[in-house]
């Protein structure tokens, strides 16, 4: 029987008490008229509708990340600069693959991992930054091209390489820190490779 109040129940034992909320799920979801209707596909038609505009918006975030780098060269590593590049690539890494530019997601993780690993950024070479930022810009620019997949693959990996280098020698008196940035996570996937 369906509760008529929105306050939880609470049940109480000797020595516990179990607490219902109520339940509202019932108040998001909608009827649909027609049993046709497939929301995934509706989606995924709006999806393609948007995508003329992909290339558009993924310039626009390489242009952002490059912005990034330019304050990071003349101001160095501060809170503001560091934070700056760490939203643009995080943001990149999160759009990348809806955009159909996934390699780019691989390298913006790269860098996340690099800006959010190392204890004291200040290490960071500004060098492996810069390859980092061309790299996505190299990989948009290209984007499309049949003979740029080899070497997309080959930089992809090199850079992923380099990275966890820096990040084993930045993090050698951590070692349980080592083990959390170099532990296959529990979801296929999700490790950026």
């Amino acid at each position: 029987m369906a509760r008529k109040d929105s306050t939880p129940s609470v049940a109480t034992y000797a020595d516990h008490e179990v607490i219902t909320p109520p339940h509202e799920l019932r108040k998001a979801v909608a009827l649909v008229a027609d049993v046709n209707d497939d929301p995934v596909a509706r989606a995924e038609a709006a999806l393609a509708q948007l995508s003329d505009e992909f290339a558009g918006w993924m310039h626009a975030e390489c242009e952002r990340l490059e912005a990034a780098r330019q304050e990071l060269k003349r101001a160095g590593f501060t809170e503001k600069t560091h934070d700056a590049l760490f939203r643009a690539a995080h943001d990149i890494k999160g759009e990348a693959a809806t955009f159909g530019y996934p390699a780019i997601g691989i390298v913006a993780h790269c860098l996340c991992r690099l800006l959010e690993h190392t204890p004291d950024v200040t290490h960071i070479p500004l060098a492996l930054v810069e390859q980092h930022v061309d790299a996505i810009r190299a990989i948009a620019r290209e984007h499309g091209r049949t003979d740029f997949a080899a070497v997309v693959d080959a930089l992809t990996r090199r850079l992923r390489e380099v990275t966890d280098e820096f990040l084993r020698a930045e993090n050698t008196d951590r070692p349980e820190h080592l083990e959390a940035i170099f532990t296959p996570p529990l979801a296929p996937g999700t490790n950026g490779k």
